[in-house]
């Protein structure tokens, strides 16, 4: 299984790739090709996989971890150049609308395409539980409980009754990928909180996450949280590799470093590839 960075905030040094501030993985599996996430832009998606010499008419299916526009920004025009008919595996609640609070004003930031947009390409799969994309490739379905902290923005929103809300993250997840050493968690945001998504990984699966990869958001919780977080990851037996990138933030990934040594590396840029056994 070989998990490839598309888009994230940074690119592979000396590499032809762009940047921006979203998140899109491709996972190579002996059964499948996924696509996890399409980055904020078609442009920027778009022209990283040309440049890795991956053709979108290669991808299996198509997994989205929340409906926030960094990681669903590139899907306007991708779906055109995707096989018809290949799946597209969320939550329920993706296609609640999201926003951004602004001093003066509100942005709407949510997927920009509709459920019926989609569903004339795509057979469009959504479920609060997990789902089995392809063999050995699953969503986590919604981490529905969460005592810990949640990774969470100032003024993100979602739509409520009357007006808007603070969004409550039930759309987001993450997958789960079978190795022979364990399950690698991919991670989009983790808005539902990091520690809420492995306890509820290690009680879905019942195998030990031996690494995390991607968007971790911890770069807006306390210090005692990342404290907390980098004493929970230590204490962890089987885990071998943590792979930070996205909105984990600077100070965390530095943390993490300081409580777990080498096993944590910089996932976070375009064109980094990981090779699981």
């Amino acid at each position: 299984m070989k998990v490839t960075c598309l888009v994230d905030n940074a690119v592979r040094l000396n590499s032809n790739l762009w940047g921006e501030h979203g998140l899109a993985y491709l996972v190579d599996t002996p059964d499948g090709r996924l696509l996890f996430d399409t980055g904020q832009s078609g442009a920027v998606l778009l022209h990283n996989l040309k440049a890795l010499d991956i053709a979108p008419a290669t991808i299996d299916a198509v997994a989205i971890s929340h409906a926030h526009d960094d990681h669903t920004g590139g899907l306007p025009d991708l779906l055109p150049r995707l096989r018809p008919g290949i799946p597209l595996f969320a939550n329920a609640d993706l296609f609640r609308e999201r926003y951004l609070r602004h001093e003066a004003s509100t942005e709407s930031i949510g997927i920009p395409l509709s459920r019926d947009e989609i569903a004339e390409r795509l057979n469009v799969m959504l479920s609060a539980g997990p789902q089995e994309i392809l063999p050995g490739v699953w969503t986590t379905g919604e981490i529905a409980v969460r005592p810990e902290f949640q990774g969470s923005g100032k003024g993100l929103l979602m739509r409520g009754p009357g007006a808007p809300v603070a969004d409550e993250y039930r759309d987001d997840m993450a997958l789960g990928l079978q190795t022979r050493a364990g399950l690698a968690l991919l991670c989009g945001c983790c808005h539902a909180g990091l520690l809420n998504t492995l306890t509820h990984v290690e009680r879905a699966f019942a195998r030990p996450v031996t690494a995390i990869i991607g968007g971790l958001h911890l770069g807006s919780v306390s210090e005692d949280d990342l404290r907390r977080s980098g004493a929970r990851l230590s204490a962890m037996a089987g885990l071998r590799r943590v792979c930070p990138g996205h909105c984990t933030g600077e100070a965390a990934f530095l943390h993490l470093a300081q409580a777990l040594g080498p096993a944590v590396v910089h996932s976070g840029a375009a064109g980094n590839v990981l090779d699981f056994a």
